[in-house]
């Protein structure tokens, strides 16, 4: 009897699972609400915006659009402008976000977190408001009516000037200090290590911040209408009118995809598609 109970003992237990029915719950449902929103707010839009830019009013397959608009100096002059100005915006942005980056970056930690908080607290305010606060201090101290260019790019840069920080910063504040000290053991000064070492790690950051400085001061139409009088047309500008007031929603449309590959081409320029970092060259 005892025998018998140790060889079922020695027996191996098999337990079959059992088939669940009915739909399974996975991680790769989480993305169907976020495919229907790019399909009806992104992929379905810039369809109706393509569909509108090669097709005349008739509904016709035509390349009129395109023709009227690489042909009219009108056009071609508020693009040269609306391009200028953005750049102008950039590099004038840039120069200021740059150090004040780097210092909020290599401050105490509670000080740099108040300072930032500083330069993010005027995003938190209704951005026209903020236009017209600016252009109204520009005018009690006498600034404004210089040059209707100038103006715009002042009001530009006020209102875009913490989004080239922002990058800038979180990219200085998570830099390997290591690279710092080992710059410092081989020999280089403050200088050397900047500019080979710092500045370099930086790009991302840079490359950032000139992505979201740049396309969108090409089409701030509130902007340039507030500061430069309404005597200044930049793309955006020339869009709105296209759709509101021509009611000309094809070439409105072939603007609009215009810009789009200039946006393209610039984020393909400032390395906006690469995913790699890049790193520290040698000293």
């Amino acid at each position: 009897m005892r025998e018998e109970l140790k060889v079922i003992n020695k027996a191996p237990v098999v337990f079959e699972p059992t088939e669940k029915k009915g739909l399974r719950f996975s991680r790769k449902h989480l993305c169907i609400p976020y495919g229907v929103f790019l399909a009806c707010f992104v992929v379905l839009p810039l369809a109706l915006i393509v569909f509108y830019a090669f097709t005349d009013k008739d509904g016709g397959i035509s390349l009129d659009n395109f023709v009227r608009f690489f042909t009219n100096t009108t056009t071609l002059t508020t693009v040269i402008i609306s391009v200028l100005l953005a750049l102008a915006t950039t590099l004038i942005c840039l120069i200021l976000a740059y150090p004040v980056a780097y210092i909020l970056a290599r401050s105490n930690l509670n000080r740099g977190g108040t300072l930032l908080m500083l330069f993010i607290m005027p995003m938190w305010i209704n951005f026209v408001l903020r236009a017209m606060a600016m252009k109204d201090l520009l005018t009690l101290i006498g600034v404004f009516g210089w040059n209707n260019y100038v103006n715009v790019v002042i009001g530009m840069v006020y209102d875009y000037l913490p989004f080239m920080i922002l990058p800038i910063y979180s990219v200085l504040s998570k830099m390997d200090k290591s690279y710092l000290e080992a710059s410092k053991d081989l020999g280089a000064n403050a200088f050397q290590t900047l500019t080979r070492v710092t500045l370099p790690l930086s790009m991302p950051g840079i490359s950032s911040g000139i992505t979201m400085v740049f396309m969108p001061t090409m089409t701030c139409y509130v902007i340039s209408d507030t500061f430069g009088n309404g005597l200044i047309t930049i793309v955006g500008k020339l869009i709105d009118e296209q759709f509101t007031t021509f009611q000309n929603w094809n070439l409105g449309s072939a603007i609009a995809l215009v810009l789009l590959v200039i946006m393209l081409v610039s984020m393909w320029v400032t390395g906006g598609f690469k995913s790699e970092d890049i790193r520290g060259t040698n000293l």
